[in-house]
Parts: structure tokens; C-alpha cells; sequence
């Protein structure tokens, strides 16, 4: 049975099922463990969280611990209960208000918090599961109900913060950033936003075979051996067996993460499959896989522009490395000139993307920020492209590996967002 109360009533021995509130606000990457270490109690009780589910099947209940434990306490909390049925399969992670679309500014504040928490999460997860502990998947539910939420109402967001990573955090960022690339390009194909968590989940989960790579193979600045790469190409099958060893992994989070590196004409690994023999869910994994990595600082190499990498990713696609009809879905999803990508205006300007037009892949908005005439900053203008007012539109991409300007990002996240990043990332690494 489950048992809701408040964290003030919680003792140590309880057997936690789930946290009440907002992921970001959780204390914990995992909700269901035996509550054993009193750190761990303080640590909620000191948190914004206020009330939980406890399991009294499988852990003392409040009124016995009273019993046990006789302490100075609060009056007795309205508890409600519902009967736990067995089942093989995760419970329905809590839907997260997903509210009306918002603008990109706005989202980008709720986002920047949403990214220090992921990152956190993630790691520990990783951390345990090199330590030779189950991938439970069903504790990813909440983190990613928040990304799917956050989607929903702006997807540039997230998307875009969870793209800046340093070749520290890439491992634990990348599986955040595939998890909302898939649940755009989802709502890009048509997917409810029940299935798009589904296959956020995937995202999150497909790359946990790295945790079983050696960190000096994995996070190695230069170009890796066939030996090493031979280690590195057998990820997918290791992270399977990972999360087979979980409770109740969804079967499409297996199949993406067993199959995220093969290709339709034949040339992936680990099996070398093609054509019909790989499901959708794959076949959106292999394409929002590897636009994250070449769109990333990795440790042995410096990202690629984002439209510059739509760009390069087009050719391979007809060369035959991902399918074209999910492929054509992701540049729908994130446009063929993603947020912070840099262009040269028909006016000679330079300009930043900071947002999406509704239905025009072609046409973002930017600001635009400095001369190429007069090889000067101008003032910050912000155009809506795709506005029939506005006399200047995007001509070409440019590469700030030419350029160098430290501040594109800035531009179009803001200095709040970045520092808001800034500081989770710095308190990780403390």
C-alpha cells in the first residue's frame, strides 16, 4: 500500500516511493529506496518538497514508527492510501504542467534550472551505474515529464542550453540534450506527449554504456586506436545489458539504446542492421545522436555551428547514414538555422538566431550585431526574418571558428541563463 505524507513524518527505515513537486526541487536523481542514511532525511526535510508516498508493504508505517520511536511531533497528517497492483512495468511518471507555449525568454529562465538539475541527476546515475548498480529506469520519470514539459512550451529552451557543454559534463548533458531532441522531433512526427516522454526516456537512457567504458578511452583528447575504438563500439551492447538489469525498462528504451549507432545502409554497429530491420524509435535516436555530438565541445573537438551541423548532417543522410523521412522531421523540428547559430544577413551583417518563426524553416528571428563593411559591432537589433516588413533576411551561415566572438551565446540565451548554468556546473564540479 501507499501511504502520502508529509516529510515531517518521515523516519529513517521508511521505504520512499515518491516525491511530491517539482523534479527540480527533488533532492534525489532516485524517489523509491529504503530511507536509511538520516543525511538523507535532512536533506528533504531542509528541501522545498512537502509531502511524499510512502510504501508500507515494503517499509514501517508512521503510526508504527510513532509507536517505535515516541517523539514531540506535529499533529497527525491527513493521509490518503491507494492499493499498489503488481505489475512488470514503470508507473506512469507525473505529468508535468506543460501550460500554454511560452517565449523563448521566458523559457529559457525555467530551463537554465531545469539543466543544472538534469545534469545532477544524470551523473549520479552514470556514477552508480559504474559502480555496478541497476539502471532503475522508472526513476528517470520525473526529470524527464519536466523536459517533455519544457518541449512543449518552448523546445528552443532546453534544447539549445543543453547543447553548451564542456568536454567535463559532455557524457551526462549529451543523454539530456538526445532526451529533448527526441521529444521534439516526436511532436514533430505526430507523437502525443504520453509517447514523446516514451521516447525521452530512450533519449535519456542511450548512451548508459558509457558508464562501463574506461575513462581514459572515453574522455581521450586525441584520435582513438582501432583497439580503443573497438572498446568504444561496444557501448550499445553493454548499456543493454545495463538496463536489462533494471526493473521494467520500456522495451523502446532498449531497442534505442542497442541500436542508436546503426545506419539504414547497413554500416552501423553493433549488428550492422538496415532498412525495415530498424524501428522508428532507433532510427530517430541514430539522428538526434549524432547531431548532438557534432554540435558539442567533446574532448576531442571543438562544436560545430549548429546550422553548419544540420548542413553536414544533410549530405550523410543522403549518403545513406540516417532516413531521410526522420531526418527531414528533425530539421522541421529545430529549423535549418537552430538557435544560436551564426549568419550573415544580405546586408553584410552578422546576426545570431535566437528563436524560431511558426513554419518558417527558413526565416528566424536574430539579432543582429556587428558589420562586416565596417568590421565593427553595431547596435543589437532584433528582426523577425520572416515578418514581410523587415528588409533583410538570413543569405548565408558563417563559422565563429572564422570569427571568434565570445559572446554569441550571451546573445541569444542571456546573461542570466548562462549564469545560471555557469554556477550548477560549478557546484558539480566543486
Amino acid at each position: 500500500m501507499l501511504k502520502k505524507i508529509s516529510v515531517h513524518d518521515l523516519r529513517t527505515g521508511m521505504y520512499l516511493h515518491g516525491l511530491c513537486g517539482k523534479w527540480v526541487d527533488h533532492p534525489f536523481w532516485k524517489t523509491k529506496f529504503v530511507l536509511d542514511d538520516p543525511r538523507d532525511l535532512a536533506k528533504l526535510r531542509e528541501s522545498s518538497i512537502e509531502e511524499c508516498w510512502i510504501d508500507i508493504s515494503k517499509g514501517p508505517d508512521v503510526a508504527v514508527m510513532a509507536a517505535q520511536a515516541p517523539e514531540p511531533a506535529a499533529p497527525p497528517a491527513v493521509v490518503e492510501t491507494v492499493p499498489v497492483a503488481p505489475s512488470s512495468s514503470p508507473a506512469p511518471a507525473p505529468v508535468a504542467d506543460s501550460g500554454t507555449p511560452t517565449s523563448m525568454a521566458d523559457e529559457l529562465k525555467r530551463a537554465s534550472a531545469l539543466v543544472n538539475a538534469s545534469r545532477q541527476q544524470v551523473m549520479s546515475m552514470f556514477q552508480e551505474a559504474r559502480m555496478g548498480r541497476a539502471v532503475e529506469a522508472e526513476a528517470c520519470l520525473p526529470l524527464v515529464a519536466d523536459i517533455t514539459a519544457s518541449v512543449w512550451r518552448n523546445p528552443g529552451a532546453v534544447i539549445s542550453l543543453a547543447r553548451l557543454k564542456t568536454h567535463d559534463d559532455y557524457s551526462y548533458m549529451h543523454s539530456v540534450a538526445v532526451c529533448a531532441l527526441m521529444v521534439s522531433l516526436a511532436r514533430q512526427l505526430g507523437q502525443d506527449e504520453a509517447q514523446a516522454r516514451e521516447l525521452g526516456l530512450a533519449g535519456l537512457l542511450h548512451d548508459m554504456g558509457k558508464a562501463s567504458m574506461p575513462l581514459d578511452i572515453l574522455n581521450k583528447p586525441g584520435k582513438l586506436t582501432n583497439a580503443e575504438f573497438d572498446i568504444i563500439k561496444s557501448h550499445p551492447k553493454r548499456g543493454h545489458d545495463l538496463l536489462l538489469g533494471g526493473s521494467a525498462t520500456p522495451a523502446v528504451a532498449l531497442d534505442v539504446c542497442l541500436h542508436h549507432h546503426e545506419r539504414p545502409d547497413g554500416k552501423g554497429y553493433p549488428f550492422g542492421l538496415s532498412a525495415d530491420a530498424l524501428s522508428l524509435a532507433a532510427r530517430m535516436g541514430a539522428v538526434c545522436d549524432v547531431y548532438d555530438a557534432v554540435s558539442s565541445t567533446r574532448p576531442y573537438k571543438a562544436a560545430w555551428d549548429p546550422a553548419d551541423s544540420i548542413s553536414r548532417m544533410s549530405v550523410w543522410a543522403k549518403e545513406g547514414q540516417f532516413d531521410t523521412m526522420v531526418f527531414a522531421a528533425f530539421v522541421k523540428s529545430l529549423g535549418v538555422y537552430p538557435v544560436g547559430s551564426l549568419v550573415r544577413m544580405r546586408s553584410g551583417r552578422l546576426a545570431v538566431v535566437v528563436e524560431q518563426s511558426n513554419g518558417q524553416l527558413l526565416k528566424p528571428w536574430v539579432k543582429v550585431f556587428y558589420s562586416t563593411k565596417s568590421q565593427m559591432p553595431v547596435a543589437i537589433e532584433l528582426l523577425d526574418t520572416a515578418d514581410a516588413r523587415c528588409s533583410d533576411g538570413i543569405a548565408a551561415r558563417e563559422s565563429n571558428e572564422t570569427w571568434k566572438f565570445p559572446h554569441l551565446d550571451e546573445l541569444w540565451a542571456g546573461r542570466d541563463a548562462l549564469a545560471t548554468v555557469a554556477s550548477g556546473r560549478a557546484a558539480v564540479a566543486a
